[in-house]
């Protein structure tokens, strides 16, 4: 089958999707994207633990590829398409290319890595009832607390670390260091800080020490007494 995007009457969205359907198709086809390739990136952005798109794509290309190597991966992807392709995407620049590979290790990974997160404080909504709400920056910056959960006038803080089980004795070991801005947290605003780690278990994301669940729901309870 001839694929055909040259229709002028086509909305730039509309244009966009079978394109993208070819990237994907030739790049799963060709294997450009494996491990193999660009890297665990799984496995590095949980080790990054980016707060911005911005600090994750300054690791990945420092710790594992360059820039102008995924370019380089563009372009081979380029080359497939336009030598056994090319009847069918004669609508595809190597800029396409270039972007596609950009965009699919250092954007999507970002935010898949974002949607774990939030798959788990949705979790531990759900199990305290309660509502969890994304701290402002500067409690980020100052206390490394993620999300709060607000007890009459005082915070609860919380810290979610997404990580492989190979990662868990690393983030153990972080969170002696981030002891001390917990601290300050809880003499300012009431509550504690807990942390939390999640890892995948197939396909779904879940809360590695669950014990934690409990503790909080002590806490909440301690700090709305009377």
């Amino acid at each position: 089958m001839t694929l055909s995007i040259k229709s002028s009457s086509k909305t730039k969205e509309e244009s966009l999707v079978p394109k993208e359907w070819i990237l994907n198709q030739a790049n799963m086809r060709w294997g450009l994207t494996k491990k193999s390739k660009v890297g665990p990136v799984s496995e590095l952005i949980r080790k990054c633990s980016p707060k911005t798109l911005k600090e994750w794509e300054s690791y990945y290309y420092k710790e594992a590829f360059s820039k102008d190597y995924l370019a380089e991966l563009g372009k081979k992807l380029y080359i497939k398409i336009s030598e056994i392709c090319r009847s069918e995407i004669e609508d595809i620049s190597e800029a396409d290319c270039i972007t596609f590979i950009i965009e699919l290790v250092i954007n999507r990974t970002y935010d898949g890595y974002q949607t774990e997160i939030q798959t788990i404080y949705g979790q531990l909504q759900q199990e305290l009832g309660v509502r969890v709400e994304p701290a402002p920056d500067e409690w980020d910056r100052g206390y490394n607390v993620d999300f709060f959960i607000k007890v009459k006038d005082q915070f609860i803080g919380l810290q979610i670390k997404p990580a492989g089980y190979e990662y868990i004795t690393q983030i153990i070991n972080e969170r002696e260091f981030q002891k001390k801005t917990h601290e300050k947290f809880k003499q300012k605003y009431g509550g504690s800080v807990f942390y939390i780690i999640s890892i995948a278990e197939g396909k779904n994301k879940t809360i590695y020490n669950k014990e934690i669940i409990d503790e909080i729901r002590a806490e909440i309870e301690r700090l709305d007494k009377p």
